[in-house]
């Protein structure tokens, strides 16, 4: 595991590890995700207006609480034996316990992951959020609530793990935007803590 860097934004607690996982397991992960997921598309509302999720979605989880946001409720499948070694994995850096998984599958540069936070009451006051990537190099983009010169990107590499924290969702919003570009798929996983 690579050492990481603390992205340098007030309010928030950021830390990126780029290569968490070595090529070679991020791409056994990956297709055996990619093969093994069963993955969904639902709809969702914004602004009135209501159409296809632009991604794949499928929740995991070690207890049956379901998982809502964007007025989507998703219902959680119990962990494989490989989310399990990434849980773990991952929860010896983090320092936090999770209980739940939202998977995204992005298949190409036109899906994406608008504006939001993870600030759903159910993830608790200050959550701590674990994104790793596994597949194609996606920017991830952060911007401050408030004042509008605070953002950033960061580009997620194959194998890269992100933890936020602290009060990250309250003061930051943060997307995956759509590209132009032929991009191959992305998976990304999100480890959180459902109470």
């Amino acid at each position: 595991m690579s050492s990481s860097e603390k992205l340098n934004l007030p309010g928030a607690t950021v830390e990126y590890f780029p290569d968490f996982f070595n090529t070679t397991e991020s791409d056994r992960y990956f297709n055996l995700l990619k093969d093994e997921t069963p993955w969904q598309q639902d709809d969702i509302t914004v602004f009135g207006k209501t159409y296809p999720q632009p991604r794949l979605t499928s929740l995991y989880g070690n207890n049956a609480k379901p998982y809502t946001y964007s007025n989507i409720t998703m219902h959680p499948n119990l962990f494989t034996k490989e989310l399990l070694e990434i849980k773990k994995a991952t929860e010896a850096v983090s320092g936090t316990q999770f209980t739940s998984c939202l998977l995204n599958l992005y298949r190409n540069g036109q899906d994406s992951n608008g504006w939001h936070a993870d600030n759903e009451p159910e993830l608790g006051k200050n959550p701590v959020i674990a994104s790793l990537s596994f597949g194609a190099e996606r920017w991830f983009h952060l911007k401050h609530r408030k004042n509008k010169e605070l953002k950033t990107k960061l580009l997620l590499e194959n194998g890269s793990l992100l933890i936020m924290k602290g009060e990250t969702q309250h003061q930051w919003l943060h997307q995956i935007p759509k590209t132009k570009k032929q991009i191959e798929p992305r998976i990304n996983l999100t480890f959180r803590t459902i109470f």
